[in-house]
């Protein structure tokens, strides 16, 4: 990844844009170009040269930095119509001028087939181009803000007090609760479910981390407000980056001290208890062959998940 002193580099910035190894990473909306060669199989585009009549030259693009020394750049192309965005999938041909059968995908649902790296590289290159198109403004004055460090950083045009403003991550929690078995019961796992999911999906809670609170305070504090179980012993597991649209998932494990649950209508749709034997006959998200179903092996409400089966 770039050190900030070359970002800072406009000259060397400029240079490596049209350096004839330069990798582009087109972003639509949110949406990342990708090649589709077999089924369940996607192909990062980054050995793409883009059609200058559809005003894709990169004047915006954002450095994200050498991959084996090639420069890589996040190219935002959201001001594109549906019918230009179409054509610019259809239009884009690799570096050395073969055509390219692309397409633009939601990295969601593509991000699971591609290589942890590349899956990686396109969270970032997405993430960065929420935050560049979301931030135009100043939020002091209200000036217009213009790209700078290579696209890191948004400067405020006002003559009278310069601003600057930064990419921001907005932390969230997401926990698995679990209930010790005792008194013939067993241990049992709470999971919920939001009505914007598919039917049958069920995950961990989540929620996002409010002012002035700890993130041990933020996990038991959005448990009870979801499902009404109150918590003891958070604690820290892992995180995974999550730019939909600009996140980070603080996952954590939490004990709880209550069984009954009060779901929240305007939170989620539906809160149970599972044990691990019930956990096990799940499909995963998006096999209708499964009834009930667990979040995509990939995220970590599935690592949260899949620990505490493991451990049984």
């Amino acid at each position: 990844m770039p050190t900030t002193p070359l970002r800072k580099d406009e000259g060397r910035i400029a240079a490596l844009r049209h350096a004839p190894r330069t990798r582009l990473l087109p972003v639509w909306r949110g949406t990342v170009l990708v090649t589709t060669d077999a089924p369940g199989i996607a192909t990062l585009r980054h050995d793409v040269e883009l059609p200058a009549a559809l005003g894709t030259d990169g004047g915006d693009a954002i450095f994200l930095g050498l991959v084996h020394d090639v420069a890589h750049f996040a190219v935002p192309v959201g001001a594109l119509g549906d019918d230009d965005r179409a054509t610019l999938a259809t239009r884009a041909t690799t570096l050395e001028g073969d055509p390219l059968a692309a397409t633009f995908e939601d990295l969601r649902l593509v991000g699971p087939t591609l290589p942890a790296n590349e899956g990686a590289l396109l969270a970032y290159a997405r993430g960065l181009v929420y935050w560049q198109d979301n931030t135009r403004f100043c939020e002091r004055c209200g000036h217009p803000l213009a790209s700078a460090n290579g696209g890191h950083v948004r400067r405020c045009a006002n003559p009278d007090g310069e601003h600057v403003t930064f990419p921001r991550t907005d932390p969230a929690v997401i926990m698995r609760v679990v209930h010790d078995a005792q008194d013939g019961t067993p241990a049992r796992c709470l999971l919920g479910r939001s009505a914007a999911w598919p039917t049958g999906v069920f995950s961990t809670l989540a929620g996002f981390v409010e002012p002035g609170e700890s993130l041990e305070q933020a996990v038991s504090r959005e448990v009870f407000e979801e499902s009404g179980i109150e918590t003891t012993d958070v604690r820290y597991v892992a995180s995974q980056p999550w730019p939909f649209p600009r996140s980070i998932m603080l996952g954590f494990e939490a004990v709880a001290t209550t069984t009954a649950i009060t779901v929240d209508p305007t939170e989620l749709a539906d809160a149970r208890w599972f044990t691990r034997d019930e956990l096990r006959t799940f499909g995963n998200w998006g096999d209708e062959r499964f009834a009930l179903q667990l979040p995509r092996p990939d995220s970590i409400a599935r690592l949260l998940i899949d620990r505490w089966i493991a451990a049984g």
